[in-house]
Parts: structure tokens; C-alpha cells; sequence
């Protein structure tokens, strides 16, 4: 087993930016937050053209070598090849995990994200690697997509055999109950990337979901 599958199969806690501008800070955040206890970053902005997310994500594949941890990028698996990224996590709307497939090859991890049972039991019949489970809570990143709720966790952990992921609205203050609900592993946004101590954040995320993560 090399060393990347190690790192996928037993990670926790997953990382996710949202860039608004191509800020050089982000690459002392990434550092922290594999420093901290991430396993996993991923690359995701809404408004930085290919140029930038290229620029970016070269740099960030270079800190996630470094550390031996894993880079993900958002919805664009040529993106993911052209830097060289572990992964790509696709939403309902992207492209479909099939044509993702044939871009990435096997050597690369999918993700999708599904929003309701019905979403998750279609996507774990797909080629993906993992899928999201979300937004459990409300979140400014996903402002049009209403809560999940805990229920859908214990749902989807009851009736799913690969990796599940829970996002949306994480943060120290409620991923107890996320953890309590049958989580094991927990992605979040704003609760490292925007934190005034990104490694701190990223410590204490870490240290609740072994704790309380079974």
C-alpha cells in the first residue's frame, strides 16, 4: 500500500479553502492546518481564474508533499491533473464521477457531494472514493442549501459502506454532536481557514474527532 492510500483510508479531518483573491497567507494556512492535524486540503475558490487556481494549487501540492498529506481540488479534474492534485470532489451538479473517472484514471480519489439518503446510497454505486454528507448545519458557503440535520448521518452510516465525510457548519462548538450522530470524519471551511489560529483550530478539530469519533 503506498503511502497516499495509507493517508486516505485513515484520515479524520479534511480542510476545505474558499479563496476570494489569490492571497499568498494561504500558503502558511495550508502548512498549519496539516500541522494541526489535517489530512487533507483542497483547493476550492468560486472566483479566481484558472491562472491563479493553477499558481496556487502548484504550491499547495508542493506543502501537501512535504507533509505527507493528501491535496484535493474542487469540481475540475483537469484542474486536479494540471497540478498535480491527489483528487478531485465533484458536486451533483459538476461533471459526472464516470467522465471524471476517465480524466483522472484509477490512481486518483473522487469525492461527490450528496445532500439527502437517496443521493448518498446513488453516489456510493458510483466509481468515488468517499462521499460528502451535507450541510449538516447552516453555512455561508452553501447559502442556498437547507441544513441536512444529524438524522442523515446516522443514515447514511447505517446504510453506506464507503467513507463519509460530514460538512456544513462544523465547527468546536457543534462537531461533538456530528461525532455523536456516527461521524468519524469531519470537513470544514471557515472553522480552520478562517480562524485566527489556523493551527490551533486545526488541533483542537482534530483532538474532539478522536475523542468522540470512536
Amino acid at each position: 500500500m503506498n503511502w497516499k492510500k495509507k493517508v486516505f483510508e485513515n484520515f479524520r479531518l479534511y480542510a476545505i479553502t474558499d479563496l476570494g483573491e489569490e492571497d499568498p497567507a494561504i500558503f502558511q494556512k495550508v502548512e498549519a492546518a496539516y500541522r494541526g492535524g489535517a489530512e487533507i486540503v483542497q483547493l476550492r475558490s468560486k472566483v479566481l481564474r484558472d491562472g491563479a487556481l493553477c499558481r496556487v494549487g502548484t504550491r499547495i501540492r508542493k506543502i501537501a508533499n512535504r507533509f505527507h498529506k493528501l491535496f484535493f481540488v474542487n469540481d475540475r479534474p483537469d484542474l486536479a491533473l494540471a497540478v498535480g492534485a491527489d483528487g478531485v470532489h465533484l458536486g451533483q451538479d459538476d461533471l459526472p464521477v464516470a467522465v471524471a473517472r476517465k480524466i483522472l484514471g484509477r490512481g486518483k480519489f473522487i469525492g461527490l457531494s450528496t445532500h439527502s439518503l437517496g443521493q448518498a446510497l446513488r453516489g456510493a454505486r458510483e466509481e468515488v472514493d468517499y462521499i460528502g454528507v451535507g450541510p449538516i448545519f447552516k453555512t455561508p458557503t452553501k447559502p442556498t442549501y437547507e441544513p441536512v440535520g444529524l438524522r442523515l448521518i446516522e443514515q447514511v452510516r447505517t446504510r453506506i459502506q464507503i467513507p463519509f465525510v460530514c460538512i456544513g457548519g462544523i465547527d468546536e462548538l457543534n462537531v461533538k454532536q456530528v461525532l455523536a450522530a456516527g461521524a468519524k470524519r469531519v470537513a470544514v471551511v471557515r472553522a480552520i481557514f478562517q480562524a485566527r489560529d489556523v493551527y490551533q483550530a486545526a488541533k483542537s478539530l482534530r483532538g474532539a474527532i478522536e475523542t468522540y469519533g470512536g
